[in-house]
């Protein structure tokens, strides 16, 4: 098993940490004294259990129900995983059509494109999609490949279309379970991308594959100069299936991440860090591994896309059927919104308006879809 060691400041558990590298809108010395809060936070407020193995961890699901209402922006989806905006204008992915949907106005949507090539098998298909300066991109499974492609918008709001394909980065495992798939721009311009282990547990640890990590690119694909691995896109490792990623005002990044059979995460991500999977599983408090802030047990979660709106992180989760907010400056604690109402949540986003975008996932096969699902629900962030 091959694991990075950083010289420099140490990690949140006290192990080894990373390179000092500076954070886009803050600098090392502020983000290491936040983390360190945070951490002392989420000691402060969890409760030692005893995990399903006999194991001790740490129980950080100090949760409280909170009211909220939700408008529907869209129904008749067909296991939708993605919303990004070109302007003011939603796209959507469908995993298993392989389409790219617009939303009109009114609440109608009509297909932008179709990606033939995608694979809708599994976990696999049409996943992750982001927008920067008229172009989407796009995270889908192809044969045994997950791949990320760019193409060119046309036309406008009422009428996009889109151009060819442009390969950015591929050759990234795929399997039909744990392949990622989230795509989102961070505050310095780079594009991001989460990708699972594809069922190869020890590939996570291994440096020279893409899978289980999170990779940081410029939009051509090519390795930014201040990647913390040189000449690799590999930002963190150590991960089983990571999901949502946000930033937050600071420019810190925030990841969800599936687990196995015990704990479901939230991660604060640092670059080169080693998150651990599949020597550990949550809060394990070993060296050279960076804890979870929170971790949640996956029948009440299974967190999914993230959107960070001033201090919060809003969570879709999907086995728990609800919208968690965690706050960053306790993240030991949570507020979760329409549980069991709406079924499976597979991701949420910011809106142009200010308003948060939550997108239904009860037709993919695990669900149980109602008339209208899947839907797009619209719901102003709580104060």
């Amino acid at each position: 098993m091959t694991r990075l060691q950083f010289p420099g400041t140490p990690g949140m558990n006290g192990g080894p940490g990373t390179a000092d590298r500076n954070v886009p809108g803050c600098t090392l010395r502020r983000r290491y004294l936040r983390l360190a809060a945070m951490v002392l936070t989420v000691l402060a407020a969890a409760a030692c259990t005893a995990g399903p193995d006999g194991a001790g961890g740490l129980s950080t699901d100090e949760s409280s129900a909170g009211a909220a209402t939700a408008e529907t922006i869209a129904t008749g989806l067909d296991a939708p995983w993605s919303v990004a905006f070109a302007g003011s204008t939603a796209l959507i992915s469908e995993r298993d059509t392989g389409r790219i949907l617009s939303v009109n106005p009114d609440g109608t949507t009509y297909e932008v494109g179709s990606i033939a090539e995608s694979a809708g098998s599994g976990e696999g298909g049409l996943l992750g999609i982001a927008v920067q300066d008229g172009v989407l991109f796009t995270y889908l499974t192809a044969g045994e490949e997950n791949r990320i492609d760019r193409r060119e918008l046309s036309g406008d709001a009422g009428s996009w279309g889109m151009g060819p394909p442009e390969t950015v980065v591929e050759g990234i495992p795929a399997g039909r379970v744990h392949n990622g798939g989230r795509l989102a721009f961070g505050p310095d311009g780079m594009l991001y991308a989460t990708t699972g282990d594809a069922g190869d547990r020890d590939s996570a640890q291994d440096l020279e594959s893409l899978a289980g990590k999170i990779l940081r690119m410029a939009a051509d694909g090519t390795v930014p100069a201040d990647n913390p691995l040189p000449g690799s896109l590999v930002y963190s490792y150590g991960h089983r299936n990571p999901q949502g990623i946000g930033w937050d005002a600071d420019g810190i990044l925030y990841a969800s991440e599936f687990g196995q059979d015990t704990w479901d995460e939230l991660n604060v991500i640092e670059p080169g860090g080693n998150y651990g999977w599949p020597e550990v599983e949550g809060m394990a408090g070993e060296a050279g591994f960076i804890d979870p802030v929170q971790q949640w047990a996956p029948d009440v979660a299974s967190p999914s896309g993230i959107a960070v709106v001033k201090e919060s992180a809003y969570i879709a989760n999907l086995r728990g059927e609800r919208l968690r907010q965690v706050p960053l400056a306790g993240p030991g604690t949570s507020t979760d919104y329409f549980t069991g109402e709406h079924g499976r949540l597979r991701d949420v986003v910011n809106a142009p308006d200010g308003s948060l975008w939550v997108l239904t996932n009860n037709t993919d096969g695990r669900g149980k879809p109602g008339p209208d699902d899947d839907r797009i629900l619209r719901m102003e962030p709580p104060d």
